[in-house]
């Protein structure tokens, strides 16, 4: 062979190597990748073509997928609507799926994910169409409907978790929305319906349990009782701690009040159960100087703050600020300065008390099932986050927290014939608005079934300051009530 030839033969072998490669990269390599893209229609309507899995929450579908006569061949419909909106999310061509589990499990709904791989297969060999998995959730429908009902025009949220395996049985946000309009075919009225929705300056799509975060306020004292019972600081629910009228706050002019500007005992003292029962901010405020910016960002560790958590959606990550000085710290004991809460994480501290300081990995996903309803996964085995504190710590604090709805701040949440555990809170945050009301509780104390933790923005429908008690204990009794009964 001459050298001419012998170089043509190189290159030509070369190309088709080139050819190769390029076909293997983008066959394996870049093939999740170029399916993903916005821009790649073809992915879409092959996605679309298919039945998407059904999101399902006692029996009944909260989101399926129903054959209609169009290019797209299933359309996705939420029969509850706006009930669970922030859980599902939607699911449309116009826009995607950034929300809800739409977006977190799109993998098991579509059929893409890895666990559905050996179904994908049979159904290339059968020549099935390749169906989603299900995806049976842990929320309790009464428990739903009860938090929803009890919020009712007012803006906030509500969870409720099972204290002993982490499970969601309530979420709720308000105010909510229709995802049907979204999730429309005709993509004209699709368009604007997520214009309207994502103008909104109220937020309806934001799922307030677990992506907005506030100021906890006296909810988290608490975590500041903890944190003094488990240091040593304080021995029991008995021990003598200050209750003036006003505290004067070390490095600063400014002082911390109690809000009715009155000592919380006699001679400026208490003890710390009676502290609790009537939100004595002086005694708390007292405590955070005494443990410290430090101690109290170990102890909300321990409860949850700062850990990443999904379930499946992200869940934004609460936080304790570090490098607190003495004032900072003092205003951080009570809920405030820079201290930063997800109702989610607020309804894990008194889950996490409920269950003898165990704190339990929250999830939303019971089970998942394939297209013919097989279990690919079961109901997972209840996973420990953390001990936050011991079962002493926490037979106290219990005590406590009875207290505060038998003799306190917390009688709205009393339920006849059930021994009730709980906490209010008003966090300042603007001051050209009322507080947000805040109430955490867990039912029964002794053999604890049910915690839950409301926010209702702004004090309420009522605008009251002491919304705590008046507002959000009442929405918090209901969802326990529904659980329980």
């Amino acid at each position: 062979m001459n050298t001419p030839i012998r170089r043509i033969s190189v290159l030509i072998a070369a190309l088709f190597t080139a050819l190769l490669v390029a076909a293997t990269v983008v066959q394996f390599a870049q093939v999740k990748t170029l399916g993903s893209m916005a821009a790649n229609k073809r992915t879409l309507l092959d996605n679309y073509s298919r039945e998407r899995g059904s999101i399902i929450v006692g029996g009944q579908p909260i989101a399926k997928s129903v054959p209609v006569d169009d290019q797209y061949r299933f359309l996705r419909t939420y029969p509850q609507g706006d009930l669970y909106s922030q859980v599902t999310g939607f699911y449309s061509y116009q826009v995607g799926a950034p929300y809800g589990l739409e977006h977190a499990s799109d993998d098991l709904l579509s059929g893409d994910s890895d666990t559905l791989f050996v179904r994908r297969v049979t159904d290339l060999l059968t020549g099935r169409r390749t169906a989603g998995a299900t995806l049976e959730l842990t929320i309790d429908p009464k428990a739903q409907k009860a938090a929803d009902d009890a919020l009712g025009a007012s803006k906030g949220a509500v969870v409720a978790l099972d204290p002993k395996t982490g499970a969601i049985l309530a979420m709720v946000s308000h105010p909510q929305y229709d995802p049907n309009p979204i999730s429309s075919h005709d993509l004209g009225k699709a368009a604007n319906a997520w214009e309207k929705l994502s103008s909104d300056p109220a937020k309806p799509y934001l799922n307030r349990t677990i992506n907005q975060l506030y100021p906890p306020g006296s909810t988290f004292k608490v975590v500041t009782a903890a944190a003094a019972l488990e240091t040593g600081l304080l021995s029991d629910e008995n021990s003598e701690v200050p209750g003036p009228a006003v505290l004067d706050l070390p490095l600063t002019s400014a002082t911390l009040p109690n809000e009715n500007r009155r000592p919380c005992g006699p001679n400026d003292k208490t003890t710390l159960i009676r502290a609790l029962e009537i939100s004595c901010n002086t005694a708390f405020g007292s405590l955070g100087l005494e443990l410290g910016g430090e101690q109290l960002r170990a102890q909300a560790a321990k409860f949850g703050f700062g850990d990443s958590l999904t379930i499946p959606m992200r869940v934004s990550t609460s936080t304790v600020p570090a490098d607190l000085n003495a004032p900072q710290a003092a205003q951080s004991a009570i809920g405030q300065y820079e201290v930063k809460s997800t109702p989610l994480q607020m309804a894990m501290v008194a889950a996490g008390i409920a269950n003898q300081g165990r704190v339990m990995t929250p999830y939303l996903i019971d089970s998942v099932r394939s297209a013919n309803l097989d279990i690919i996964e079961s109901t997972p085995d209840p996973v420990e986050l953390s001990q936050a504190t011991s079962p002493e710590t926490a037979s106290t604090l219990t005590k406590m927290m009875v207290s505060v709805v038998d003799n306190g701040s917390g009688v709205r949440a009393a339920i006849p014939g059930v021994e009730v555990a709980g906490k209010t809170g008003t966090a300042q945050h603007d001051p050209k608005k009322p507080p947000h009301a805040w109430f955490i509780s867990f039912a029964p104390a002794n053999d604890p079934q049910v915690a839950v933790a409301v926010v209702v923005e702004d004090g309420g429908v009522t605008g009251s300051e002491v919304g705590g008690g008046r507002v959000a204990a009442p929405i918090a009794k209901a969802v326990m009530q529904a659980v329980l009964q």
